[in-house]
C-alpha cells in the first residue's frame, strides 16, 4: 500500500466527516485504521460502510452504469485508488489503468489520457 492510497483514503474519509456522516471521534478512529494498515484490503475496511458520495449535481444518485469493453468507465469514480497495473485494450489499443474501489474491492478500468 502506497502513501498516495493512504492519502486517497484519508481525503475520502474527511469529504464524508465534512457532509457529516462521520463525528470527529469515528473520523480519527478511522484515520488511525488506514494510517496503520498494511495491506489494502485492511485499509479499506475503513470506508467499507461509507455511502458512495455520487457527482455534484446528482443528488446522491448512483450514475448509470453503461457498458464498455473490459468493464470500463469514462474516468474514475471519487475515492477509487489507481493501482500500478496497466493494459493495453486489444480492441481500441487504447492503454488502461486499474482503479480500485476500497469501499468494495471492486476493480475498475479507465482508459488513460493520450500522453
Amino acid at each position: 500500500m502506497t502513501e498516495t492510497d493512504r492519502e486517497r483514503l484519508v481525503t475520502l474519509l474527511r469529504e464524508h466527516y465534512a457532509l457529516g456522516q462521520l463525528d470527529l471521534d469515528e473520523l480519527d478512529r478511522r484515520v488511525g485504521v488506514v494510517l496503520s494498515a498494511q495491506f489494502m484490503d485492511e485499509a479499506a475496511r475503513a470506508v467499507a460502510d461509507l455511502p458512495g458520495l455520487g457527482d455534484p449535481g446528482t443528488a446522491g444518485s448512483r450514475p448509470v452504469k453503461q457498458r464498455r469493453g473490459h468493464a470500463q468507465v469514462a474516468r474514475p469514480a471519487a475515492g477509487w485508488i489507481p493501482t500500478d497495473e496497466r493494459f493495453r485494450d486489444p480492441a481500441t489499443r487504447a492503454v488502461i489503468r486499474v482503479w480500485i474501489d476500497p469501499s468494495d474491492q471492486t476493480r475498475h478500468y479507465v482508459p488513460e489520457p493520450d500522453a
